[in-house]
């Protein structure tokens, strides 16, 4: 099978982030001049195009990783990692049914001495009536603290802080019935350490030098009629979920968490997907500084805008304007408020941004790619694998 020069070089541009291409050196790549008894692992036979989805469907295919940090609350870095993916089944996977099992291993670092290291395995038992995923991670996390709510004083001078911190979570949920909805119940515990380099005149916040515990319980409820969770072109993703934390699960102090989000796709036309993402989260009791809700969006720092509740929604237009390349336009909307005994007060973002996507495993409808946002803080750069509200 002989492929264009063209397509070849279009891969080049965007390959920086993929390892293992040495791999496209032996008798299975295009130049090597020897045709491939059996289908290509790395190249499609429908279009020529590059293309991992033959590799993902080995015994033990995976993908090897290097992804670039552009988070502008932690610097510049990288994430190194491999992604393990089985091979997907076919039958009902358009109604959440057949999800491939996903497991990663990496190390993350970045210029401003965050880094760290992270396990994580996603698997269906059970025919697809079961799902289980389990996580660790080790991590040393700098960060910059704004306060909560708006704080004229540490709005123009934050403070630097560490967040050391261990932790582990399991969750199972279980399908009810045949539909494509879930219940499930989980827990986390993680120890941590907060280290200030100058502690901030913010009395009423207890000390920032001291280890903090968190333990609790996970229940969620959800549903999922995305037609595969890497980068949908149709389908709903709605979830409740809670976090209560407790003195008898393990935690220093009693709060609880409450999460709605909801994830719309449409196809609008052959090549052109809608999104629209919605999600907000409440806060009650003593809940520690770095657990307050923030607002996520792309063009704004974590943990820059952090409050007692959040509300934010984002939407997203994909253009796959050639062959498997799209262009990505999106704007979002922020809010923060912060109702405590002390101060009312809330906080308003506005964001907005490009990108540009490669369609790199069709079978798995996963595209990877780069977005530039824009928002209150200036430009910031992010690499995506799947989509930018990739739910498991």
């Amino acid at each position: 099978m002989k492929f264009p020069r063209y397509k070849r070089l279009s891969w080049l541009l965007l390959c920086g982030t993929l390892l293992g291409t040495n791999a496209l050196a032996s008798n299975d790549s295009p130049g090597s001049g020897v045709k491939p008894e059996e289908p290509s692992r790395f190249w499609s036979d429908e279009d020529g195009w590059l293309d991992v989805s033959g590799f993902l469907d080995q015994a033990y295919g995976f993908v090897p990783l290097v992804i670039p940090i552009t988070e502008p609350a932690v610097g510049l870095g990288a994430v190194g990692a491999l992604v393990f993916i089985d091979k997907q089944k076919e039958d009902g996977a358009a109604a959440g049914f057949g999800r491939p099992n996903i497991s990663a291993f990496g190390v993350l670092g970045t210029d401003n001495g965050t880094q760290g290291g992270f396990a994580g395995d996603m698997r269906h038992w059970l025919d697809d009536r079961l799902k289980t995923l389990v996580g660790v991670v080790r991590a040393s996390i700098n960060l910059d603290f704004y306060g909560i709510g708006r704080d004229p004083t540490l709005e123009d001078n934050p403070k630097s802080y560490n967040l050391d911190t261990t932790a582990g979570v399991i969750q199972g949920r279980y399908r009810i019935g045949n539909s494509q909805a879930w219940v499930g119940l989980g827990y986390v515990l993680a120890s941590t350490t907060i280290k200030f380099d100058i502690l901030p005149a913010f009395e009423s916040l207890p000390d920032f030098q001291r280890e903090s515990r968190v333990g609790g319980l996970l229940p969620t409820i959800s549903f999922d009629s995305r037609d595969n969770i890497f980068t949908p072109m149709s389908g709903n993703y709605l979830e409740l979920s809670a976090g209560l934390f407790s003195k008898a699960l393990g935690s220093d102090s009693n709060f609880q968490r409450v999460n709605l989000t909801g994830i719309h796709y449409r196809p609008l036309a052959s090549d052109l997907t809608l999104g629209v993402m919605g999600s907000s989260i409440l806060s009650f009791g003593e809940v520690p500084f770095y657990l307050r809700p923030f607002i996520a969006l792309r063009g704004v720092p974590a943990m820059r805008y952090q409050g007692d509740y959040t509300a934010q929604v984002e939407t997203e237009l994909r253009w796959q304007f050639w062959e498997r390349f799209s262009l990505v336009g999106f704007a979002g909307a922020g809010a923060t408020r912060n109702n405590n005994w002390q101060s009312r007060t809330s906080q308003n973002v506005t964001t907005g941004g490009v990108g540009f996507r490669y369609e790199i495993a069709r079978k798995y409808g996963l595209h990877m790619g780069l977005d530039v946002a824009y928002g209150p803080e200036g430009p910031a750069y992010y690499v995506q694998f799947g989509s930018a509200w990739m739910r498991p």
